[in-house]
């Protein structure tokens, strides 16, 4: 590779108008390989997205593939339900664990691209909910590279970039209309000296390439703490280094605690309303046992069955409230 910077960019919820209002920006030369992720559901067709942000400039857009080397001016976009790493010289693309969520991650990306070319990095983040990616571009800022985000008053959804700007030390807040240029400034530029890479994000890489449960890398960048991953089960680590609060399980799911926090709440609603159906439908049957008629005749079936109604309306005033809320990002 001959640039002096590679590109690593992120979004979430509003991505697809904002990669094509981006990539419309940048002209047929660009020097630099791009790789983009962007959050979608599982079972969604990546060629079609690639397609569309093709269709949008001059750049090359295709699905990133396992093993695969990369050149200047192409755009290269993580497949759907995998991770897509950037290691030296060419992509990984993973099965690994979910994290923030979600696979692919932005995190994972930003992260492994920090580690394998430190200072060369321009990482940017886009539009989307929660804050996904400002782990990663903290690894980015950390390494030497560039940190770039969209300016939150020009997002279609302020959070991601608003959460990046609060805990991390950003290089540039831009509108998606002048990305373009700061591209074409920043791939000028020299090539920077390299960057010794902390430990702790080695090491995190390494969980997200490896794909295999281990304590003992889990261990060493953080403590555990009373938490369950929402994902696993399994015990949390909170991430001692860096601004953001973090937790990781030795299966490598990875949480801001925003993430955590919403997680946690999802699978409490689900729980209560597990618990609102059994306490109706025994409500049902005790009414059922509780009429003359029927063969299961019980006197005191009645009273129970009013004792149900108090859980009923106790579990709905929960919901209910709930439900006023404002919503979380969905999980895709």
């Amino acid at each position: 590779m001959t640039a002096s910077r590679i590109f690593v960019i992120g979004a979430s919820a509003g991505g697809l108008d904002a990669f094509k209002r981006l990539f419309a920006q940048l002209p047929e030369d660009f020097p630099s390989p791009i790789f983009v992720v962007n959050h979608m559901a599982a079972d969604a067709d990546t060629a079609v997205l690639a397609r569309s942000i093709a269709r949008s400039g001059a750049l090359q857009c295709s699905v990133a593939h396992d093993g695969a080397a990369f050149s200047g001016g192409h755009i290269y976009l993580a497949p759907a339900d995998h991770h897509l790493l950037v290691v030296d010289g060419h992509m990984r693309v993973t099965k690994g664990a979910r994290e923030n969520r979600s696979r692919p991650g932005i995190d994972p990306l930003f992260r492994s691209a920090a580690v394998a070319y430190t200072s060369q990095v321009v990482g940017v983040l886009l539009t989307g909910y929660l804050d996904d990616g400002t782990a990663g571009l903290e690894a980015i800022h950390r390494c030497g590279g560039v940190c770039v985000v969209q300016d939150p008053a020009d997002a279609a959804y302020p959070d991601m970039p608003q959460n990046a700007i609060s805990r991390v030390q950003v290089d540039h807040i831009v509108a998606l209309e002048q990305m373009g240029s700061l591209f074409a400034q920043l791939v000028l530029r020299a090539k920077p000296s390299d960057v010794a890479v902390p430990k702790d994000i080695a090491v995190e890489a390494k969980i997200a390439e490896r794909v295999l449960s281990d304590l003992a890398a889990v261990n060493s960048v953080g403590g555990q703490v009373p938490f369950n991953c929402p994902d696993c089960g399994g015990p949390l680590w909170e991430v001692e280094q860096g601004n953001v609060l973090r937790y990781r399980c030795h299966t490598g799911h990875s949480f801001t605690s925003a993430v955590l926090e919403a997680e946690q709440k999802a699978n409490i609603e689900e729980t209560l309303w597990t618990a609102l159906r059994m306490f109706e439908e025994r409500r049902n049957l005790l009414m059922t046992m509780s009429d003359a008629n029927s063969r299961g005749f019980s006197p005191s079936a009645l009273e129970r069955a009013q004792d149900s109604d108090v859980h009923i309306a106790r579990i709905r005033a929960i919901l209910t409230a709930s439900a006023e809320s404002p919503p979380a990002e969905p999980v895709t």
